[in-house]
């Protein structure tokens, strides 16, 4: 499997879910900081979908969507003949889950997760790759790998949130916080492509992708770098347990209202009110998240 097939598909996963018109320009260091790879597989990724017809190259500007993009991004990659064996993200799927009920130690190597899900070398170095970004397991020094303690419990999603719910307000109350409207704009057609049927057809990877990049958009807007970095870092590390919270979809109708209710009152300037609204905001998903704490244990 090869690797700028996986960017691929993710690349398509951003067009649809953000909703991108034709015409849309596709800077490669912003697909590479959004997607958290290095330049070199978005730009053969990039190269790869000019090539299909999806994407066209403009000599000194770079690529531009030339193609509307609709329908999951799975099937697109179909449709161009390359789409993937899937086997990488089901065995990410699975290491992920046997890790949350205890069936993995937190010290392991990379042949037993090799022999264990009968892995390729390509398909082992993309999963564990994969895995490293997400910041839930990392390389010990020397030989071998270890799982984070950090995120495999229930109450670690729960405690992930109270994190989240002392930084995201008080972000929006920074001094010259600055919300660009072309981000409001974004973020504002990514939550009308989930009203319109996305919540229900999206992957869980599209689902999760589309919160952090609302929430962490919101908080960029504070121009704080600690802010920034931290929303990140527990974005990074939380994206294990988010993953198992997202079997029950039914509260994201709501979550994408009151997204929507908080990029009008930051157009409007009204900074203190979507502080307070985003202080409910996180204490609804908190609250919610507890009753289906269930859904989180092993």
């Amino acid at each position: 499997m090869r690797t700028e097939q996986t960017i691929v598909t993710k690349i398509l996963d951003l067009i649809q879910t953000e909703s991108m018109p034709v015409g849309s320009h596709l800077p490669a260091q912003l697909l590479a900081d959004r997607l958290r790879v290095s330049r070199s597989p978005i730009n053969e990724a990039l190269a790869l979908l000019a090539e299909k017809g999806i994407l066209k190259r403009e000599l000194n500007r770079g690529y531009f969507l030339a193609t509307k993009v609709d329908g999951p991004a799975k099937d697109w990659a179909g449709k161009l003949g390359i789409d993937e064996t899937n086997v990488v993200a089901d065995v990410y799927f699975r290491i992920a889950d046997d890790r949350l009920r205890g069936l993995l130690p937190t010290d392991f190597k990379e042949t037993e997760i090799k022999q264990r899900y009968e892995l390729t070398p390509a398909q082992l170095n993309s999963v564990m790759t994969r895995i490293a970004l997400e910041g839930w397991a990392e390389k010990k020094p020397g030989y071998g790998w270890s799982f984070s303690s950090m995120l495999t419990t229930a109450d670690s999603l729960l405690q992930s949130y109270r994190l989240r719910l002392a930084v995201e307000p008080a972000a929006l109350l920074e001094p010259n916080y600055h919300l660009a409207p072309e981000v409001i704009e974004r973020c504002r057609a990514a939550e009308m492509h989930l009203l319109q049927g996305g919540i229900e057809t999206d992957s869980a990877d599209a689902l999760h992708d589309r919160g952090v990049r609302f929430h962490e958009s919101l908080v960029e807007g504070s121009g704080n770098p600690f802010f920034i970095e931290t929303i990140r870092r527990v974005n990074r590390v939380r994206r294990l347990l988010s993953y198992r919270s997202m079997q029950e979809r039914s509260r994201y109708r709501e979550h994408c209202k009151q997204h929507l209710h908080l990029l009008d009152l930051l157009e409007q300037g009204r900074n203190e009110e979507a502080s307070q609204a985003m202080r409910e905001h996180l204490s609804s998903t908190l609250r919610n998240l507890e009753k289906i704490s269930g859904i989180l244990k092993p």
